[in-house]
């Protein structure tokens, strides 16, 4: 599913052309995703100025003057922008359409994402009990130490755990415990506050690198200006199970780890 840097890729590609713009309707075609689209979303945004476009983990916010959208991709949608009255195909479930003559277009078809309405968005029960954003001072290796402490948890699933910190998903946990040396199934309660710091350096360093090639395209995902990502191109572990290694040649082994998809070097990573 698309990963914090693909979420904010899309935030980066809509955010130009949405802030500062009026809603003139909103058109639900299906209204069947994860929880059902508000009934009354038209009769809320209509009418109102889109003040500014904001993520929250792996949520985009788009604020208007009295409320604020959430949205969140799924498994396989993406928001892209269309001209008003293009006509929508399958799986094609919201058109927001603005003043301007533009329509940001939600698509989603397995409907695992959502679109919901909220007064006060960072109070939501979906974003309330998050953790710090990884790319923040409040994230460092740090807190990841001390939350650590007494866990015997797999390091992996620990790092990806939203209470810890938002948004490192799958991949780029899995890129991140090669780039610091950390073997994914190491107890997390096990490995020391020097490691962690690396380990932390690593996440916001991937994670900006990320983002700045566009995320990661995997099946589905699209950024908000219609082009993929570039970032795939640049994986040393996640999804090259059984192949070398690109550091030390050294063949790549695969786990599963809390029903995820785990490959490790297993000379690099201890």
């Amino acid at each position: 599913m698309p990963e914090l840097p693909e979420v904010e890729t899309t935030r980066r590609g809509i955010a130009p052309h949405l802030e500062g713009q009026w809603v003139s309707r909103v058109v639900v075609r299906d209204s069947r995703l994860r929880w059902p689209i508000p009934e009354d979303l038209d009769v809320r945004l209509s009418g109102q100025r889109i003040v500014r476009v904001e993520r929250r983990a792996k949520y985009l916010l788009i604020n208007a003057e009295v409320g604020t959208l959430i949205s969140h991709l799924g498994m396989s949608g993406n928001l892209r922008l269309v001209e008003v009255g293009m006509p929508a195909a399958k799986h094609e479930h919201v058109d927001i359409e603005l003043e301007s003559g533009l329509a940001l277009r939600y698509t989603d078809p397995r409907r695992f994402g959502a679109m919901l309405w909220s007064l006060d968005p960072l109070n939501h029960e979906l974003l309330i009990r998050l953790g710090p954003e990884p790319l923040t001072d409040l994230f460092d290796g740090e807190r990841l130490f001390q939350l650590s402490r007494d866990r015997s948890m797999a390091v992996k699933p620990f790092i990806m755990d939203n209470a810890v910190v938002v948004g490192v998903g799958n991949i780029y946990a899995t890129e991140a415990l090669f780039a610091a040396g950390i073997d994914p199934r190491r107890p997390a309660g096990g490995i020391s506050r020097a490691r962690y710091l690396k380990l932390a350096i690593e996440i916001k360093r991937i994670l900006a690198h990320a983002i700045e090639r566009g995320g990661t395209t995997l099946r589905d995902f699209i950024g908000g200006d219609g082009q993929p990502g570039y970032f795939q191109q640049e994986l040393f572990v996640y999804g090259r199970g059984g192949e070398l290694c690109k550091v030390c040649g050294t063949g790549l082994r695969e786990i599963r780890l809390g029903q995820r998809a785990s490959v490790w070097c297993p000379r690099c990573q201890s």
